[in-house]
């Protein structure tokens, strides 16, 4: 069970006021907001164990370097990887999407080809349009229904000769739809293939286990999952990541260099060179010890109650369309109404104090698929409450009447 009030006194922010009014929260699929634990173990770190990692034998590089390992095997434990080893530390998803794509990529020749969805968010479209335009490999494109749920015929349907990689979405930020990625993880092992995954809206939200997937990439981001801005995740299957080049040259990932050659270090030190966000990494496992601490499946429950209360409340507003009607779906609510342009919707419900996103929340291909410039875009957390729905309605009807 989860103590809404008890929660909400530990994330300072949401006491803010915005225009002279209580801020209403609602862009969590964007960022969630910190709570206090993980904004003090960050500024605890630079007091009193900020040196580089790895690289000194004094007291603080010693302490420094203790902390980011200890961050590796929690977020392996988290999402139970078999290893710390086969846990990467990046900036984000994005960029350990574009780690898998300039690495793994160099193993992939013209006429290889990669699955993706219609519903990726842009990070995992573009590092592959670049693969493509280096050395030729195509994309195949699995569509998706009105309703927000991928042809899983059309899925199979992509399978060939050529077929090197899937990477897919576990849950769309825009539609919300959590794909059947275990079942689609299944199929593409039957034709040899391995699967990335897109957990950047999954892991905040549910419980992710790697070796129940049975996927042989994931990504996430710590600033997604209550942790700060600036670190994520890349899990990759040891047998992979082994047979994987660098993708980035420095120091820390070396083990000899000379002007005649070099030789790299074991994963996952080859894939991190120059100095890594230690402090991040050892903040976001504060986070990952504090989404346990309330519980996973708690989280899941109580999202899930939220977004169907949401869903009820928006439906009853007149003009109101919501995108996406996915039996299973993550906490988000993508919507417009009538013919308000979703930027003016956006705004004045800013000036009511309620943050939401609109555009094409990086994936325009959805747009193009249902013919709409943008939409607007609620999300959820736990530390949202029902009262807050209402408001969010209620501010809808009242924009709604000055158009």
């Amino acid at each position: 069970m989860i103590d809404i009030s008890k929660i909400r006194t530990q994330f300072p922010i949401l006491s803010t006021e915005v225009y002279s009014r209580p801020l209403v929260y609602l862009d969590n699929a964007a960022t969630t907001q910190k709570p206090r634990c993980v904004v003090e173990a960050e500024r605890e770190q630079y007091y009193t164990a900020n040196a580089n990692v790895h690289r000194g034998v004094h007291y603080l590089s010693q302490q420094a370097t203790d902390l980011l390992e200890q961050a590796r095997s929690r977020v392996a434990s988290f999402i139970n990887a078999p290893s710390p080893q086969e846990i990467i530390f990046t900036r984000g998803t994005t960029e350990a999407i574009n780690l898998v794509a300039s690495s793994y990529g160099q193993l992939l020749r013209e006429g290889d080809e990669v699955i993706v969805s219609e519903m990726e968010h842009h990070s995992n479209i573009v590092p592959w349009q670049l693969l493509r335009d280096r050395c030729g490999v195509q994309l195949r494109v699995i569509p998706f229904g009105d309703d927000g749920t991928l042809d899983l015929d059309a899925y199979e349907a992509l399978f060939g000769d050529r077929t090197r990689l899937v990477s897919i979405t576990h849950v769309s930020n825009v539609l919300g739809t959590v794909n059947p990625v275990e079942d689609m993880i299944r199929l593409a092992h039957g034709h040899g293939v391995p699967v990335l995954v897109d957990a950047a809206q999954s892991v905040p939200h549910m419980s992710v286990d790697v070796q129940k997937l049975d996927c042989d990439f994931l990504a996430f981001s710590g600033h997604k999952v209550y942790g700060p801005t600036g670190i994520g995740v890349l899990y990759g299957r040891r047998s992979l990541l082994e047979q994987m080049p660098p993708w980035q040259g420095g120091g820390e990932m070396i083990s000899t260099v000379s002007f005649d050659r070099t030789t790299f270090e074991d994963i996952p030190y080859k894939f991190e060179a120059g100095t890594p966000n230690y402090v991040g990494a050892h903040a976001l496992a504060v986070a990952l010890d504090y989404v346990e601490e309330i519980g996973l499946d708690n989280i899941a429950d109580y999202e899930r109650q939220l977004t169907l209360y949401a869903i009820e409340r928006l439906s009853a507003v007149p003009d109101l369309r919501i995108f996406g009607n996915a039996a299973e779906r993550g906490a988000v609510i993508s919507f417009l109404v009538g013919n308000i342009h979703h930027l003016d919707m956006g705004t004045l419900l800013d000036r009511l104090g309620l943050a939401v996103r609109t555009g094409h929340h990086c994936a325009q291909p959805i747009m193009t698929h249902f013919g709409v410039e943008g939409m607007i875009r609620a999300s959820f957390s736990f530390y949202n409450t029902e009262a807050e729905i209402d408001t969010l309605a209620e501010g809808i009807q009242r924009v709604r009447k000055m158009f």
